[in-house]
Order: C-alpha cells, then structure tokens, then sequence
C-alpha cells in the first residue's frame, strides 16, 4: 500500500471516529490528575478520611484540600467533618452525581484511547 494509501485510511478513521467530540466533552472538573484520583478512589469505597486521601495520593493538605473544594462545590463530594475525641475528623465521600460524572469521564476516555490506538 502507498504511503497516500495510509493517509488516506487514517483520515477516514479520524473522520468517522466520534474520539474528538468525546474530548471535548471530558469532565473539566475530574479530569485533573488530583481529582481523578480522590474521586477514583471515593468511587472504591464507602467513606475515606483527609489523612487516608492525602497519604493514597501523596499530596500535600492544602493541596487536597483546594481539590476535595472543587469537587465538593460540583457536587461530587460530600465532605463530612467531626471529632475522633479532641481530634478534627474529615470524611469524604462520593456522591451519586459524582459517580455518575466519573462513569461518564471514564466511558469518554475509553473512547478516546480506542481512537488513539489504531
């Protein structure tokens, strides 16, 4: 086959591939590395505290902390603060709308990797 042969069959993948309007729907909000991994994470089991997160991840507090905020304002998780005796205790937790968001994410991703990969 010509080497305009192979161009020619990639483009008509591009084409008819529906990968670029799956881009451009990636969830802005869980797509950041950060993010993914809380609600990746949230999404595997029923609650995880700040402590539990920050160590799974290796992040610092107040980056955790500016994150979990995003997604809690998105409504993707729930934040519950207590106390363990004396000691400040947060918990979170992924809401339905923040599995339904990763689900989605995921199924675009997916998307776009089986058009990456010819």
């Amino acid at each position: 086959m010509s080497l305009r042969g192979n161009e020619d069959t990639v483009a008509e993948r591009i084409r008819s591939s529906h990968a670029p309007d799956e881009l451009a729907l990636l969830d802005r909000i869980i797509h950041e590395r950060v993010r993914l991994g809380i609600v990746s994470a949230l999404a595997q089991s029923d609650t995880l505290t700040f402590n539990e997160l920050k160590a799974l991840l290796a992040v610092t507090e107040g980056n955790l902390s500016a994150h979990a905020q995003k997604l809690e304002a998105a409504g993707y998780v729930s934040c519950m603060k207590s106390f363990e005796g004396r000691i400040p205790l947060t918990k979170f937790q992924i809401t339905p709308a923040g599995r339904l968001a990763l689900d989605r994410h995921l199924s675009r991703l997916s998307a776009v990797i089986r058009w990456a990969r010819p």
